[in-house]
Formats: C-alpha cells, structure tokens, sequence
C-alpha cells in the first residue's frame, strides 16, 4: 500500500461545497496519490484496475436517490483523477467491503492478475437529507457509461421475509437483539450493560475530537453516553443515540495498491510503503441460524488467522481499529482477542462509527488510511477489522511498516469449519408455550414502541420472531429474557403474549 487519501464536506462547515459522493472518492484518490510522494499524473497513468465501494442509496432495491447518482461510480472516480483502467469494479453491500477489497487485490497483484490498483469510496449522506427538497438542490447525476463489473447488492440472508415482517429491516434493531442476548450469557443488569457500552465508547470520542475529519468532535464521558436524553434519545433497547453509528455524514477515503516492482519503478519512496501481512474473510451464519446471538464465530475466526498468517500476538500490535457500527460489533472482536475496553492502545484510530462517522459501507477505508498514516509515523503493527450486515461478513487485515511477502489465507478451510457446526432451526410461523432468548423495543420520534423477541418454542427447540408487549419488554424492573411466553401466527407476523 503506497498512498492513502481522505476528504470530508461537513454541511457545518464554513467552506461546505455540496460535493457528490463522487467527488468526495475522487478529492480522496487525488491526495491518495499524493500521498505516494511520487509525481501524480505518472501514479494516475499506471492504475490498472479501480474499484469503488457501493454507496447507501444503492446497496438496497428502491432505495431513494434524491440527488442522482453516476451510473459507473468507479469510471467517475477515475476519470477525475486522469486515470484510464483496464477493469472496474462496484463492490457488494456492507461495511467488510474496504477491508474485503484491499485483501481480494491485494492476492490478484501477487498472482500477477492485477497491477496498480485504487480501491475508493465516498458518501454524501448529509447533503442528499439537506437539499433534498431544496429549489437550489444539486444535481449529482453522471452518465459515464462503460464496463463496469456491478456485483450487486449481496444482501442473500442478511434480510430476509420473516425479519422484515417483524420490524426488522434496520441495523439498530438486529444488532439490539444480539447485544441484548451477550448482556444475558453474561448475567448482567441492564444498567450494568448499559454502563459497560458507555465505557467502552468514552474513549471512542476523545480520538474522534481529535479528528479534524470526524462528523462529532466532541468528547463525552460515559455518563453522558449512558444517560437517555433529549439528544441521546432511546433508539432501539439497550441503545441511544449516541451508541450507534451516524451515517448522516459527508466523507471519502481512497487507498492504492500496487506490486513492490511498480512502486520502485514509479520512483514511490519506501518510507511510503506498508505492507499486508495478515488476512481474512469469513461470513457468519445468517441471523437466525446463530447458535448464540450475542457472539461471531466467523469474526473471531477471521482476527484470530489474519494475526496468525502475520505470525503475531496480539500484545505486539501498535494499532487497533475495531467495526464499531454498534458496541457488540466491538465488544465480539475484543472478547475472542482478549482486548479490554480501556487498552492504552486504543480500539479506534479514527473515532469510530458513531463519533468520526458511518460513511455508508466505506467507513474502514477511512480505518485503513489512518492506520498506514499511523504506523508510517511510528513503525509496527496495525489491525483492522470491518463488518458488514447483522455480524454477518468480517474481513481483517493486519498492516506493518516491515517488508513482508505475500502469504494466501485459509479462509476457505476456515469458512468450512464454521459452515458444519450446528445450526438453529427456524419456525417462521411458531404457536404454542415459548421462552423469550433476547428481544429489542424500537422507539420511534413520536414516542411509540414496537416490541420484538427472538425466542425458542418449548417443545422442540425451535426458534422463532415475534411482535412482544412493549410495556414489559421496555419496564427497566423487569428481565425478559427467559420469561415463559406463548406465541402464535397472526397474519405475516407471530405474536407473544405474557403465559
């Protein structure tokens, strides 16, 4: 890797220019490329392949594009910087897609299928929401036409019929049900929780304030994290506000590889170039099937061989960047990799999602870009983990300042492993006596909750979602998870009552 580039256009900004997610990919590969400390335009010249990170308003069917959009997002991105590839490419949906990409051409350069490569991506979340209905709106729309390698949007399994039948079709609500079910195995109050996500996230802010690219920065303390307020209100139980990622954001990152013969014969300075030592990508059960909700077998597997393919501990890592769209998207890593909240080193080296900033699914571009700045400024080692879906797709990489060959991973093997263990089974239309495994109540800005449980049917295991009693599941005094229950079918939905 031998240039890194970010750009952010927050709306609070004096010198907000209403840049398009293009543009912002494209301001971030142009000081990617002046990163190299090599002259740009022979850098631009000899790219070969660039392949961008599917933006929000395109990673699901009908989603709405008030602004307009390019129809080849890379080719875009490309032509701005006075680049001519051979291959384009517009990646899948979810946040391992950085991490997932640098891994994937990172093995096509050393297989000799690929030369200089800019992975890029870029959100304009922020001014889409501003100027939507605004008579001045801008026009992002850009017909470049061309090839273009369109992977689609890879949702299979992540939402399915019977989730979004029950309220399901969003991140927050998903990820609150398996935090809820980690707080249960671990016997803990929901103020205790509640406490422990605030801890781990205090932190988070004061690398964030210290960002001038950060979407929030602004330092908090675990009191105020933890504490339901008009500003931190309650989003979907256990969380608020401030505990999940903010995506109403404008930033770009862009990153480049290439093989060790092009650097040197571009002339790029070696004090620039860092190298991927260790690598993985492993994909989680769908949600339903987990064996244990409040866990990620698949992304404790993928950091555990990314650091052993670069024959490291943990202890000896400099850096540590962990997805943190939620807090189980860290506390799940750290638990396997035996990482405390309040490591010296940190968890973050940007701020993390909800305080730098979710850009869509491009947040650790913007991971991986400061932790090559990082580790250039002080040598060793870095880790960087990125999540997609539900704790559905994880992709680790592990970065170092020491000349290293390429190594192929075993995530084959490893994804086979995980495949045979033993899987739950659904009962999408479930009736009879039940217990409540973890549930979730979605608050909405006019103050109505919706109730939803995930549990298992009593007389064969099965598990099942359901629409739950608001009241019960949201009451502070109470502990619903293991209350007996019964749920029958009513229409699309199950529904449980109190037995």
């Amino acid at each position: 890797m031998v240039g890194v580039g970010q750009a952010a256009d927050p709306l609070t900004s004096p010198d907000h220019q209403r840049l398009s997610a293009v543009q912002l990919a494209a301001a971030a590969a142009h000081a990617a490329l002046a990163d190299t400390g090599a002259e740009a335009v022979g850098i631009a010249e000899a790219i070969d392949v660039v392949a961008g990170v599917r933006q929000f308003e395109i990673s699901v069917p009908g989603a709405p594009v008030p602004l307009g959009r390019s129809d080849n997002f890379p080719r875009s991105v490309a032509n701005r910087i006075g680049a001519a590839p051979r291959r384009l490419v517009l990646e899948v949906t979810g946040g391992q897609s950085p991490q997932h990409l640098v891994n994937e051409f990172a093995a096509a350069i050393a297989a000799g299928a690929a030369g200089a490569v800019l992975l890029a991506g870029g959100e304009a979340i922020s001014t889409a929401e501003r100027y939507a209905s605004a008579a001045d709106r801008p026009d992002f729309t850009e017909n470049v036409g061309g090839d273009l390698e369109d992977r689609g949007y890879g949702l299979d399994g992540m939402v399915t019929a019977s989730l979004m039948a029950h309220g399901l079709a969003e991140m927050p609500a998903q990820y609150a049900l398996l935090e809820n079910a980690r707080r249960a195995r671990l016997g803990l109050s929901r103020t205790a929780y509640a406490a422990v996500m605030a801890d781990l996230f205090a932190p988070f802010t004061e690398v964030a304030a210290g960002n001038p690219l950060a979407a929030a920065p602004l330092v908090r303390t675990a009191a105020e994290l933890a504490t339901v307020s008009a500003a931190n209100r309650p989003i979907a139980d256990p969380y608020t506000r401030y505990l999940v990622a903010r995506d109403k954001v404008n930033q770009g990152a862009a990153v480049l590889l290439m093989p060790v013969s092009e650097a040197a014969r571009l002339g790029i300075p070696r004090s620039r170039w860092i190298y991927l030592a260790g690598h993985a990508d492993l994909r989680e059960r769908d949600l339903m099937a987990r064996p244990d909700l409040g866990a990620s077998p698949a992304a404790a597997a993928a950091a555990r061989h990314a650091l052993a393919l670069a024959g490291l501990g943990v202890d000896e890592l400099s850096t540590i960047d962990l997805y943190s769209c939620f807090p189980i998207a860290v506390l799940a890593v750290a638990d396997a990799l035996g990482l405390a909240a309040d490591d010296p080193r940190g968890l973050t080296v940007t701020g993390g999602l909800p305080f730098f900033g979710g850009p869509g699914n491009n947040y650790s571009m913007h991971a991986i870009a400061s932790t090559v700045a990082g580790l250039r400024a002080t040598g060793g080692h870095g880790f960087v983990g990125a999540n997609g879906g539900a704790m559905t797709k994880y992709s680790a990489g592990v970065y170092t300042t020491t000349p290293t060959g390429w190594t192929p991973d075993d995530s084959p093997r490893l994804q086979s492993d995980l495949d045979a263990a033993p899987a739950v089974t659904e009962a999408e239309e479930a009736e009879g006596a039940a217990t409540i495994e973890t549930y979730t109540v979605r608050h909405g800005r006019d103050g109505r909750r919706r109730g939803i449980v995930v549990g298992r049917l009593t007389r064969d295991g099965r598990r099942f979602v359901a629409r739950g009693p608001a009241d019960f599941l949201a009451d502070p005094a109470t502990e619903p998870i293991g209350t007996r229950v019964r749920v029958h079918p009513t229409g699309l939905a199950n529904e449980v009552t109190l037995d």
